[in-house]
């Protein structure tokens, strides 16, 4: 949805979920454990992450070498839950995504955008579903990437992210006050880009006075 937003406004697209999961690859690779907040920290400080989308497809690079094929490999998948509750690696991400966000005209996909990253940003949506639709949609993504798992088990992961995302200390999941709240369980992906697309151009009516 956010990349398909970025598209039609013409706007960088930022997701920055695959930031954590290209700093889990790396972990992973470098023998760092998951429970060493401060190595974890030290490692996201000293690399070098490169994202950006190419034709529809979100590409990372760390220190120089392309990840994107592995973003979304359930053994990141379940790596990056656990990095991505360690607030040394989030304070180095999200002063990454501010800065790219100063720069203006961008659309930033993730759980703490609004709360955290840029909360005065001039358009907020908390996109939501009931959880077995999410379940799945992610199941249909890994089976379309030749990943066999089965929905319950996608489900199961997916409840425990949700629980995780709720409890963390920092930059927990939470619809922040002014956040445009869309449930997508029975939309199609053209209802809600179009949906967030006016949402965009009233905001921009607004600022030139039309």
């Amino acid at each position: 949805m956010a990349s398909r937003v970025a598209r039609e406004l013409g706007y960088l697209y930022l997701n920055t979920g695959a930031m954590y999961r290209a700093l889990a690859i790396t972990a992973m690779d470098r023998g760092i454990s998951m429970d060493d907040p401060k190595a974890l920290g030290d490692m996201a400080k000293a690399v070098e992450l490169r994202v950006r989308e190419d034709n529809g497809l979100f590409r990372a690079w760390v220190d120089g070498v392309e990840v994107t094929e592995r973003l979304k490999e359930p053994g990141t998948d379940k790596a990056v839950k656990v990095l991505a509750m360690m607030r040394p690696v989030r304070e180095v991400l999200v002063d990454a995504q501010r800065k790219i966000a100063l720069e203006g005209g961008v659309v930033m996909e993730g759980r703490d955008i609004a709360s955290v990253v840029v909360p005065d940003a001039e358009v907020k949506v908390f996109l939501t579903a009931d959880l077995p639709e999410r379940a799945r949609r992610r199941w249909r993504e890994l089976q379309e990437r030749g990943i066999s798992l089965q929905w319950e088990e996608v489900l199961r992961e997916m409840e425990q992210r949700d629980q995780k995302d709720l409890e963390r200390e920092w930059g927990k999941l939470v619809r922040v006050e002014g956040a445009h709240l869309i449930d997508t369980t029975q939309k199609t992906v053209d209802e809600v880009c179009a949906e967030i697309v006016a949402l965009c151009e009233a905001k921009a009516a607004c600022f030139t006075g039309s």
